[in-house]
């Protein structure tokens, strides 16, 4: 049976089932592992106290829209940049180079709040620059991923880093408002830079470059020009093809919008936009990502294969589509951690399956795509489900949007099952 596809007719291209949680076994990936958390969860801690600050010194919902703007653009248009120079350089050299661009723009943040100097304008670009760190990071983490673990542990490496992202994320708002709490914006943010360090420090330390365990020859000048005219040179299969278009579904029509829109769901399910039980609606979703890749990691269920993704995919949509339309305050909390199950196990099988399928001296551009893909078309969301609920209602909007992605998610496998049957049915040179 295709590892990729699921579909019989060829050999697996891995024989030996991996160990659980095979990563954090690994000497090599464990410490990248929970720096790469530590990482995401210091980005958190910044929005946190930036948008608090902002909303108390300008009260925009304008440069609120801003924030989320500036914060996946940068995937969209700079991603596949991003992927050409993870092809064609050290990958810890650029792993760096992003995190010192988060703690640089921490410092700035710091000064401004300091000197009490800060104006829109600098907000505006100190956003951007953030956004651009995360682009930057992106491609060239997963190429870490491969390098570290190989093709054998690939899948455990990187549903673990789906997992320690995901923590990241929810231990994020808890650390940035104890830290706005107990030492203020100031101190707070300039205490957040220490959060980066050890993944700063980390890479120093480790032998891994990205390119290490297949020997790729690093090919040097790339610029943006180039880096786009060489997408189209690049060998996509149909299985590669239909999970970045997996990806992007759930990105453009749900994205950042379960987050964003949760006060107004909370409100119609009889929580309020304050409290505990709004706070377990927030919750719920980013407990089920951390919780439910770990059982997966722990119990092996699902294989990275394009079924297991659109499987997934459709679970997710099916459960945003029961959000959308439940009046019942329990039901929702049980579909929103269902979902982020669902969420966090296709993102980690299609990116897997990418990584496998891809060519090695082309997996940065094409995990590129792939960033620009599933981080990218979030700014989508927010026209699908936010804008779209202005005119319609929220739940109407995310209730078409959920539909639309499970209706997607069907396609894009048959696509990918298509593809795949006809290149079975090419004879072999």
């Amino acid at each position: 049976m295709c590892r990729a596809c699921g579909s019989p007719g060829h050999e697996p291209a891995v024989e030996k089932a991996p160990l659980r949680f095979a990563a954090l076994r690994n000497r090599d990936s464990r410490p990248y592992l929970f720096g790469t958390g530590l990482a995401m969860m210091a980005d958190n801690v910044e929005h946190v106290i930036t948008y608090w600050v902002l909303w108390e010194k300008f009260h925009s919902p304008a440069l609120a829209g801003f924030q989320v703007i500036s914060h996946w653009l940068p995937f969209l248009l700079f991603s596949v940049l991003s992927g050409s120079l993870a092809d064609r350089y050290d990958c810890r050299r650029i792993i760096q180079s992003a995190q010192a661009l988060f703690m640089f723009v921490s410092a700035a943040w710091g000064v401004l709040f300091l000197t009490d100097s800060l104006q829109i304008w600098q907000a505006c670009f100190l956003l951007v620059l953030h956004g651009c760190a995360g682009a930057l990071w992106g491609p060239a983490e997963q190429m870490m991923l491969h390098d570290f673990a190989g093709r054998d542990e690939l899948p455990s490496a990187v549903r673990l880093n789906a997992t320690f992202r995901s923590l990241g994320v929810l231990c994020g708002p808890v650390v940035g408002s104890a830290l706005l709490l107990l030492l203020g914006p100031t101190a707070g943010i300039f205490a957040n830079i220490l959060i980066y360090l050890p993944l700063t420090l980390f890479l120093f330390r480790t032998k891994f470059t990205g390119h290490v365990r297949e020997g790729v020859v690093l090919r040097p000048r790339v610029g943006p020009i180039a880096a786009l005219r060489a997408v189209r040179g690049i060998p996509i299969s149909p299985t590669v093809t239909s999970m970045i278009v997996l990806a992007g579904l759930g990105s453009f029509f749900v994205g950042a919008s379960l987050q964003s829109t949760m006060p107004e769901f909370a409100g119609y399910l009889g929580a309020g936009a304050a409290g505990t039980a709004y706070g377990v609606l927030l919750f719920a979703n980013g407990a089920g990502g951390v919780v439910g890749g770990l059982v997966l990691e722990a119990t092996g269920w699902l294989k990275p294969n394009v079924k297991a993704a659109v499987a997934c995919t459709v679970v997710y949509g099916l459960t945003s589509l029961v959000f959308a339309v439940t009046s019942s305050y329990l039901l929702a909390v049980v579909v929103l951690v269902i979902g982020g199950v669902a969420n966090l196990a296709a993102m980690s099988i299609s990116q897997t399956v990418v990584q496998l399928e891809a060519p090695p001296a082309d997996r940065g551009r094409i995990l590129g795509l792939y960033g620009m893909s599933s981080g990218g078309l979030r700014t989508g969301s927010g026209f699908t489900v936010g804008l779209a609920g202005a005119a319609i209602g929220i739940h109407w909007s995310l209730a078409l949007s959920a539909t639309a992605l499970t209706l997607g998610a069907l396609a894009a496998g048959a696509y990918a099952l298509i593809g795949h049957r006809r290149r079975e049915a090419v004879p072999a040179p």
